[in-house]
């Protein structure tokens, strides 16, 4: 279906791959990994051909229909979201000019035209309509949005509108950049367990361990300038990553051993006659070999120590007999809620069941229709939604801005602290006001970890952060000496750090005293995922 040979790419005399190979066939479900800026979405764009490779070839089977869903957004216009997901809102019309100027070029027979034909036929079928609903209900979508403007969703409801026409579509090659992003649980899960019955291959570039743990079957990672091929899904591939590792590094460690043996009988002897020549033969035994390079140690997360809050009371916060609703709809009613000082606590609960509410409710952001709110004694409150872009002062540098948060902080530990944080070398220098919604997201969290309140709430905390920094927020965290509050549908940032579990359902908010897999247990959820969403 897919074959990249010797592939090799530069920017600005950078090298990020070289020699790469991968092979896709029909039906399988591999992932691209590494590092931000590693090079993985560049091998999507060449693959796609909207970029040249320096080096190496690209050979895709000209019947191979291939589908791709980029990370951001395109202008959608005047047109309703069901026009997006059935391709009327220009889609079709592009691939109507696209295939009659191919018509008129007399190049009928090349694979362009048989893409482009192919994609009109699927979205000129009868059953479009009914297909694109289907797909718009199982990204979370309700009846009555599907005519709604696009332009009056957000970014992360359009992203949903463009992967259900994908979705229709059906490529045969399913090119998937970050898809999880824009996905609330519920919807997640149903596009993971849509995927898996996907007859098409997929290609993927994810930070969620969890779904590539669920789909993948091999992992390609940049590393070093070079593509690895790993077998199995994301576990599997760590831990043939780390085997590789020591071994490479026990034979290169050998290879060092047996070298300065040789150099030092030759520096012995290479002035003894009678040992003149055995000597000399060491010497050329060393060059003749076959050296073994050093190799590079897995990257590891960066560790930081979040400074010490100021002490609270015991009784953290408080809700008692809380009545909130949002005009008709009832979301509460005399609820009574509390947090302890240095719980961990997670919500989970179906979605609509009122977590973020809730979270709101602690954070003092909503007023409750009846009831008292209550914080403990010196409570110090930071609440971390995706929605603070109002927080930064769009004339501030990026250090600026955490810098003036933290004034303690010395520039160079601020700098490694944004680095973790995917801001590096001269990024800290960016100003706010033209940081995108994702880059915002990562350095409201820096703020929050170098001036930290002692009891933080959390919405979602991992959204736009690369796996190895949601290591990094788990090592800090997890050291974090005051109280956590959180929502996240990232299973293993849930496993590593909640101590305590509340089930958010029907009004009601269920305390479970014990970490993630006390709960599994107690509330019979049985899958993990399923657990974050049961009633």
């Amino acid at each position: 279906m897919l074959t990249i040979r010797k592939l090799k790419k530069s920017y600005g005399g950078r090298i990020l791959f070289e020699g790469a190979d991968l092979q896709i066939n029909y039906g399988e479900r591999v992932a691209l990994v590494g590092p931000n800026g590693a090079g993985k979405s560049t091998i999507f764009r060449i693959i796609l051909g909207d970029e040249e490779a320096d080096k190496g070839t690209v050979e895709r089977d000209e019947w191979t229909l291939t589908g791709f869903l980029p990370q951001e957004s395109e202008d959608v216009g005047d047109y309703t979201v069901l026009e997006i997901a059935t391709g009327r809102a220009g889609m079709l019309q592009n691939l109507e000019t696209t295939l009659k100027s191919l018509e008129d070029a007399g190049t009928v027979e090349v694979p362009q035209y048989y893409e482009a034909q192919a994609k009109f036929d699927a979205l000129n079928d009868p059953k479009v309509e009914a297909k694109a609903k289907e797909m718009l209900r199982g990204l979370g979508y309700e009846e009555d949005r599907f005519e709604s403007p696009a332009k009056e969703m957000s970014g992360g409801w359009i992203m949903r509108a463009h992967l259900a026409r994908l979705l229709v579509i059906e490529p045969d090659l399913l090119m998937l950049d970050e898809p999880t992003n824009h996905l609330d649980l519920m919807s997640l899960l149903w596009f993971q367990d849509y995927l898996k019955n996907y007859s098409g291959a997929v290609l993927m570039i994810s930070h969620d361990r969890q779904f590539m743990d669920e789909l993948v079957e091999s992992v390609h990672d940049i590393d070093e300038r070079k593509l690895i091929a790993y077998t199995g899904n994301y576990s599997d591939y760590l831990k043939q990553r780390q085997e590789n590792y020591e071994r490479q590094n026990q034979a290169y460690k050998n290879q060092q051993k047996q070298i300065k043996e040789l150099q030092e009988f030759a520096n012995k002897f290479r002035n003894v006659s009678s040992k003149a020549s055995q000597a000399q033969s060491k010497l050329k035994e060393i060059d003749r070999m076959d050296k073994i390079e050093k190799p590079m140690a897995p990257k590891k997360p960066f560790r930081f120590q979040i400074p010490e809050p100021p002490r609270g009371g015991q009784k953290a916060l408080a809700l008692n007999t809380i009545d909130f609703a949002y005009g008709e709809n009832k979301v509460y009613e005399g609820l009574d809620f509390e947090i302890e000082r240095e719980e961990r606590t997670v919500l989970v609960g179906p979605n609509g069941s009122g977590k973020s509410t809730l979270l709101k409710l602690l954070a003092g952001e909503l007023t409750p229709q009846k009831g008292e709110y209550k914080p403990g004694h010196n409570a110090k409150i930071g609440y971390f939604s995706q929605h603070r872009a109002a927080s930064l002062n769009p004339n501030n540098s990026v250090l600026s801005e955490v810098l003036e948060a933290a004034p303690t902080l010395r520039e160079d530990e601020a700098r490694g602290i944004l680095g973790s944080f995917m801001f590096r070398k001269e990024e800290v220098y960016k100003m706010t006001k033209v940081l995108s919604g994702g880059e915002k997201s990562r350095l409201n969290l820096v703020k929050f970890l170098v001036d930290p309140p002692n009891i933080l709430l959390m919405d979602e905390p991992t959204t736009h952060l690369d796996i190895l920094t949601v290591e990094s927020l788990i090592l800090a965290l997890a050291n974090y000496q005051g109280t956590l509050v959180f929502i996240s549908h990232d299973v293993h940032f849930i496993n590593e750090l909640a101590t305590d579990v509340i089930h958010v359902a029907n009004g009601n908010a269920k305390r479970y005293h014990g970490d993630w897999t006390y709960f599994i247990e107690k509330s019979g959820a049985g899958d993990e995922r399923a657990a974050l969403t049961a009633d």
